[in-house]
């Protein structure tokens, strides 16, 4: 590890962090508390997805449902009218409706081919977005004077790469730049999230054989041909799903290349100092 004992951590002129873990746990709201504090880089993997990696793809989408208005139409057939995203930390509602969800167009959802084929473009713009990882601890430092740095990722990080394969090319990067720490959360913390989410089910990014997995489950125990699946009911269904394919995962990801801090430790801190404690605790702890 990049601090592999907690005097190391706590004699570091440069602490260089990155969380893992399921979106709702603390990922953000640490993240944004050591920014508030001074002194930390905040960089965010799904903020990088959507301005660099997929603002095209967004923007056209757009673009792509202004055209069947002909009022709209006419005005970006003259250049007259500008459509684009706008994406910040706090809002990436413009990523999720582009990912969308499967099923049937009436009810908002995308046709399977195109749901596959998005899921896709997020695939290789979260890789490219975790490689750049160590080109933006050196541009904070290089240009904005910023010692200490943190790498916000989404909670789809998992479904990317190889916890047990010591020569993964993207955890190979992240390690080397970040100390890794998975958020975990308790049992809880699962069924607080499933209960959110069944309230607001939101677009995901799943592992390519997962979905496929999961939409043939759901086509046969509900009966159901592609047409008529109601996009909101296969994403509730999926969730709690997800989680426990997830689980597994991030926890060979800390095992193999970082440490695990529990989400009520996460929540307990109020500074950067309580953070400190925490990590340096959770490197004896991984030790």
């Amino acid at each position: 590890m990049l601090y592999p004992t907690s005097q190391s951590w706590r004699d570091a002129a440069r602490k260089r962090v990155l969380f893992f873990g399921m979106s709702g746990l603390g990922k953000t709201y640490i993240s944004n508390m050591l920014r508030a504090s001074g002194g930390w880089f905040h960089y965010s993997i799904d903020y990088r997805i959507g301005t660099r990696y997929m603002g095209e793809y967004i923007a056209d989408n757009a673009k792509a449902h202004a055209m069947k208005v002909p009022f709209l139409r006419e005005l970006l057939l003259s250049d007259s009218v500008y459509i684009g995203s706008n994406i910040t930390f706090e809002n990436l509602g413009a990523v999720s409706a582009y990912l969308g969800k499967p099923g049937d167009p009436e009810r908002g959802g995308t046709a399977m081919t195109e749901y596959r084929r998005r899921q896709s473009q997020f695939r290789q713009a979260e890789i490219s977005a975790l490689l750049d990882t160590g080109y933006f601890i050196d541009r904070a430092e290089r240009l904005y004077g910023y010692q200490h740095f943190i790498c916000d990722t989404g909670g789809s990080i998992c479904e990317w790469v190889d916890p047990t394969n010591p020569d993964d090319h993207v955890l190979s990067h992240l390690s080397e730049h970040c100390l890794m720490i998975w958020i975990e959360g308790s049992e809880a913390h699962s069924d607080e999230l499933i209960r959110r989410f069944d309230q607001d089910p939101k677009p995901m990014a799943y592992q390519a054989e997962f979905l496929e997995k999961s939409w043939k489950a759901y086509l046969s125990d509900k009966d159901l041909e592609e047409a008529d699946v109601d996009p909101n009911a296969f994403i509730r269904w999926t969730y709690a799903r997800a989680l426990a394919h997830r689980q597994p995962l991030y926890a060979s990801m800390a095992k193999h290349w970082g440490i695990t801090v529990q989400a009520s430790k996460i929540a307990a801190v109020r500074t950067a100092g309580d953070f400190d404690d925490v990590i340096a605790r959770a490197i004896d702890a991984q030790s």
